[in-house]
């Protein structure tokens, strides 16, 4: 499989989950990154909500280097991350 499929595929299981981790008008802090760690660690994969006009993008790339994660889609407000495990197994999967 190769990234653009695993992406997709990412993306569509990503659609029957909601965001389980806002980013509020405080920013990010050390928190923050540990309770996304722990809901990577448990859930493979994530949504952040972001609620502040500080760019999303940019805040997905400071999560995703804080928490060892894969950025794989940000859209509007919300970014979907996974863990390098999940990424890695669906990216060298063959069929």
């Amino acid at each position: 499989m190769t990234e653009k499929e695993a992406k997709k595929e990412l993306m569509r299981r990503a659609l029957e989950i909601g965001p389980t981790v806002h980013v509020g008008k405080d920013g990010l802090k050390d928190s923050l990154y540990e309770e996304i760690t722990a809901q990577l660690k448990k859930n493979r994969l994530i949504k952040v909500k972001v609620l502040t006009d500080d760019g999303t993008s940019e805040i997905a790339e400071a999560i995703a280097e804080a928490t060892n994660a894969i950025v794989v889609d940000v859209r509007g407000n919300v970014v979907i991350l996974t863990d390098k495990r999940t990424w890695t197994s669906l990216s060298q999967k063959k069929f």
